[in-house]
């Protein structure tokens, strides 16, 4: 069976664990990625992400773009939204689409 994880600061993602997700909270860049390159070997199919942690690990995240498991998904911290799911999300749509039918600048 298939797991779902979330990474991030403590503050940001303590309540997942009541909802019964794992946990996996971070201070430094080097412990995401570290754990993200884990989570993608034991099986979990969705991976929360703070943006504010996803903002360091880029690079990480991108080696996992083109698969289908796990679903590596942005999600706001405690100190707000930084627009980086909102992006991924409209990149994903010029890609399958090949325009921007959803943010078009007027």
């Amino acid at each position: 069976m298939y797991k779902i994880g979330v990474i991030g600061d403590k503050d940001s993602i303590l309540g997942f664990k009541a909802l019964g997700l794992s946990v996996f909270p971070v201070t430094q860049p080097s412990e995401a990625e570290k754990i993200l390159h884990q989570l993608t070997q034991d099986r979990y199919a969705v991976i929360y992400i703070t943006e504010q942690v996803a903002k360091d690990i880029v690079s990480s995240i991108e080696q996992y773009k083109d698969n289908k498991i796990p679903a590596i998904i942005p999600i706001p911290g405690n100190r707000g939204t930084l627009g980086i799911g909102m992006q991924n999300i409209k990149k994903s749509v010029e890609r399958a689409v090949g325009a921007d039918i959803l943010f078009r600048d007027e």
